[in-house]
């Protein structure tokens, strides 16, 4: 009987590499997505298509505040580890938005970790993010950084389930562990992402806001790396963990478009404001505990990463 593993979130960015590398090593892969409309659900879609059809690839239509349906899966399927990445994303689009981040962020992974502790599921890997940290003067991030002062309501969210995360280990045993994602791109971005943003208002000729003239700092982590940590997570009981998942290579933003300037061969139109309150100057991961605890050894440099998503892009957004 092969390994069944729950995925949430199923059909975005990471959920769908993710998918697909659980699938080859022979698990079965139960898939949840809501395909809600925050983005393209034709793309969420297409990021799922070559797997849809898979013989041990279930896909369940469900949003994780459904109480009932969320339930209805873990008691059917019985996942011995779950990857928890379904979320409202992107700092910015919080703004003003708390009770919707509040209750699909918290209140869904609530409902998640409750089904997962019912069947005794092994690994609950949760997806948080760098921007947990906010304007810490720790660099680069480590994770001992107490982090108790979250600049919008996303990373809020993010700290709150990491903190819930704690309570059901200590409750119930849980193994729980929180892995920090650090910018994460590569072919099936979000088109709310900076990097796909970048690319396409560049191959479109349309104007791209570069906060601080482009001197802001990101760790870019390509998905593919960020996979593999979240791989490794949910093979590895940990008691609770919480862990960086980033490249540890800090690039300034100007530097990144002009990557993508060279490799779609135009110059980019730039509108370039202050940063507003919610941006951190930089993103910069410490990744000694993931290398450590996962093996964790992220492989793609910047410059191929943007060409895969260059390559990507082109294939479904201009040819």
């Amino acid at each position: 009987m092969p390994n069944t593993v729950l995925i949430t979130g199923a059909a975005g960015l990471i959920g769908s590499h993710l998918s697909q590398v659980r699938l080859a090593q022979g698990d079965h892969v139960v898939g949840i997505d809501n395909f809600n409309d925050y983005y393209s659900p034709k793309q969420k879609r297409a990021n799922i298509a070559d797997i849809v059809d898979h013989e041990r690839f279930t896909l369940c239509e469900t949003d994780i505040r459904d109480t009932d349906a969320v339930n209805e899966i873990f008691d059917a399927h019985k996942p011995r580890a779950v990857a928890h990445l379904a979320a409202m994303a992107n700092v910015r689009y919080s703004i003003g938005r708390t009770p919707l981040y509040t209750d699909v962020n918290i209140n869904g992974s609530v409902n998640l970790l409750e089904a997962a502790q019912k069947i005794g599921v092994n690994v609950f890997a949760f997806a948080s993010t760098s921007s947990i940290y906010g304007k810490t003067d720790q660099l680069p991030f480590i994770e001992t950084d107490p982090c108790n002062k979250p600049l919008s309501a996303y990373p809020a969210s993010k700290k709150a389930v990491e903190l819930l995360g704690y309570t059901y280990h200590n409750l119930h045993g849980m193994n729980f562990t929180a892995v920090r994602f650090f910018s994460v791109y590569g072919p099936r971005a979000r088109p709310d992402m900076m990097p796909f943003m970048v690319t396409d208002r560049i191959a479109r000729g349309d104007t791209i806001t570069l906060f601080d003239a482009g001197d802001m700092k990101r760790d870019w982590t390509y998905v593919d790396d960020i996979v593999q940590g979240v791989s490794a997570a949910m093979d590895k009981p940990l008691g609770y963990e919480v862990i960086n998942l980033g490249r540890g290579e800090p690039v300034l933003m100007k530097d990144f478009v002009t990557i993508v300037e060279e490799l779609v061969g135009k110059q980019a139109v730039l509108e370039t404001p202050p940063a507003p309150a919610s941006e951190p100057k930089i993103t910069y991961a410490n990744i000694d505990k993931a290398r450590k605890l996962l093996d964790y050894a992220p492989k793609t440099a910047i410059a191929d990463g943007l060409t895969n998503l260059w390559t990507w892009y082109q294939q479904h957004y201009i040819g």
